[in-house]
Parts: C-alpha cells; sequence; structure tokens
C-alpha cells in the first residue's frame, strides 16, 4: 500500500469538495480548481476527510495512487492558503519591475528588457528590486511560472549571476588558473 496514497485528506472548514465521475472540484475562499483523475482512482468524501483509493495492485494502479492524493491535497491547500515561489535576481544592473498585478518587466543583461504576462490565477510582487514572489492557488501553474522565469537567465556558474530559487545554492566553478 502507498504510504502517501493510504493517508486520509483532511478538509477544513470552508472548504467545499464535489466530486462528480472522474472530476473533483474543491472550492474555497481562494479560488476553485477541478481536476480530472487518472487511471481508475476513486476518490470518496469520508466526514471531514477525503480518502483516495485504488481498485487493485497493478503497477500503475499503484504508481497512480500516491500522486493522485497529493495532487487533490494541493488542491484543498491551494484553495485555502494558496503557493508561493519566491525567486532572487543576482547581478549588477539586474533588477525586476512590476508593470501591474500581472506583468513583470526583467531587466537581465540583455540589450532589451523582457517582460512577462502572468498567467489566469497568477500574481507577481517585487518587494525589492532584487526579489519576485510569484502566488497562486495552482501549486503546478506556480512552480511552471517560476521555472520560465528563472530559465530566463539561468545561474551562470563563474560568478552565479541570473535569476535563482530563494535559498538555491548554485554550484561555482574555479575560472582560468592564469599563466605562470
Amino acid at each position: 500500500m502507498s504510504r502517501i496514497g493510504k493517508s486520509p485528506i483532511p478538509v477544513p472548514s470552508g472548504v467545499d469538495v464535489t466530486i462528480d465521475g472522474r472530476t473533483v472540484t474543491v472550492k474555497g475562499p481562494k479560488g476553485t480548481l477541478s481536476r480530472v483523475l487518472p487511471g481508475e482512482i476513486t476518490v470518496r468524501a469520508d466526514g471531514d476527510t477525503l480518502v483516495v483509493e485504488r481498485p487493485n495492485e497493478e503497477r500503475e494502479q499503484r504508481a497512480m495512487h500516491g500522486l493522485t492524493r497529493s495532487l487533490v491535497s494541493n488542491m484543498v491547500i491551494g484553495v485555502t492558503d494558496g503557493f508561493r515561489k519566491e525567486l532572487e535576481i543576482v547581478g549588477v544592473g539586474y533588477r525586476a519591475e512590476p508593470q501591474g498585478p500581472n506583468a513583470l518587466k526583467l531587466n537581465l543583461g540583455f540589450s532589451h528588457a523582457v517582460n512577462v504576462k502572468a498567467p489566469d490565477g497568477i500574481s507577481f510582487e517585487v518587494p525589492t528590486a532584487t526579489q519576485v514572489v510569484v502566488s497562486g492557488i495552482d501549486k503546478e501553474v506556480v512552480g511552471q511560472v517560476a521555472a520560465d522565469i528563472r530559465s530566463i537567465r539561468k545561474p551562470e556558474p563563474y560568478k552565479g549571476k541570473g535569476v535563482r530559487y530563494a535559498g538555491e545554492r548554485v554550484l561555482r566553478k574555479a575560472g582560468k588558473a592564469g599563466k605562470k
């Protein structure tokens, strides 16, 4: 039995979960998320918890069991608390500027500024010129938008300049040794 899959998902008060066949819809104070379940995995409400079950012990069903439980749990957490990813910008002259709540202007050492538009449900915050916070209710989309911003200028290994996740350690390389 999957250790992750067998643990029940607590549903806090104020969150409404609707199970309609293969579709699970979670509605909470921050918004609504919906997902179609993979495989033959089922979700049933058991009081104020959700239980994810698999029909048999086939390899594919075992693989989908824990995944489905994590996806539904992330939906519940997303509509109650939301998710956020913090990015740091390192480099001389590298900075971010907000262009309203749904857009961002990044100066990352290119000959032009890079404009990033947020998809629906995602918002940007810029506490300082070298920090960007991506927030939203869907964990998958928040992580993808943060990864897309990071991919514009990944941290380079010699000086460490670029966009990195908050707290990310960049392995540094030694430069040229020089001639003796």
